[in-house]
């Protein structure tokens, strides 16, 4: 029996802590950030969408940057050492696929990091100027984090999912529901906030059109 409890992985470890310490640490950051560059007459809806994406460049940059880099040009997180090969070996007893440099995570990570990180940034200096061309931006990055967690997961559930352990309540409420279904939920929401917006103003200007052939 001692053998056997042993043998089981921990429900929390060190890692743990310092891999959720990190997430909590990079959230107030980005709060930090838009308090300092946006004005206090902002909306909460802009003041929020900088937030995230805020958070969200930085979680691509260095959370799934160094993922990235530990699963190229031969490498893998389970062969590697280092804070962020333990970070990301503790994900990978949830998603064994992190593990081991599956091509199709490796191949979404790669437009995660150098497409939507960079794309993040972009938007948020569009907010900071007060740009309405970011909702068309926001549209598209969001689809794209959209269709990259469809992507994740979706051949999973198609499989019976054998590469995810949901036995340990950590792995599947904070690492694999939690820790991605945030990537669902807030983009669909910037998605009607910023369709609100472009509908409104295409239906202004349609209206103008025809008011002046009036």
């Amino acid at each position: 029996m001692l053998e056997d409890t042993k043998a089981q992985p921990e429900f929390f470890t060190a890692t743990s802590a310092c891999s959720l310490a990190g997430v909590a640490t990079i959230a107030l950051i980005a709060n930090f950030g838009a308090k300092i560059l946006l004005p206090r007459s902002v909306r909460w809806q802009d003041k929020a969408t900088f937030i995230w994406l805020a958070f969200d460049a930085l979680i691509h940059f260095s959370f799934e940057g160094s993922f990235l880099y530990l699963s190229t040009f031969g490498r893998q997180v389970n062969t590697s050492v280092g804070p962020f090969a333990e970070m990301w070996k503790e994900y990978a007893r949830a998603d064994f696929r992190w593990g081991f440099s599956d091509p199709t995570v490796v191949s979404l990570e790669i437009l995660t990091v150098l497409g939507a990180g960079p794309l993040c940034c972009w938007i948020i200096y569009q907010v900071v100027r007060d740009d309405p061309a970011r909702h068309y931006w926001i549209v598209v990055l969001s689809t794209a984090e959209l269709y990259g967690g469809w992507m994740t997961f979706c051949p999973e559930w198609l499989t019976g999912s054998p590469n995810l352990d949901t036995s340990n309540p950590l792995y599947f409420y904070v690492y694999l529901i939690f820790m991605n279904i945030i990537w669902v939920f807030v983009p669909l929401w910037l998605m009607v906030d910023s369709y609100g917006h472009i509908a409104k103003s295409l239906r202004l200007a349609q209206a103008r059109t025809r008011s002046k052939k009036e």
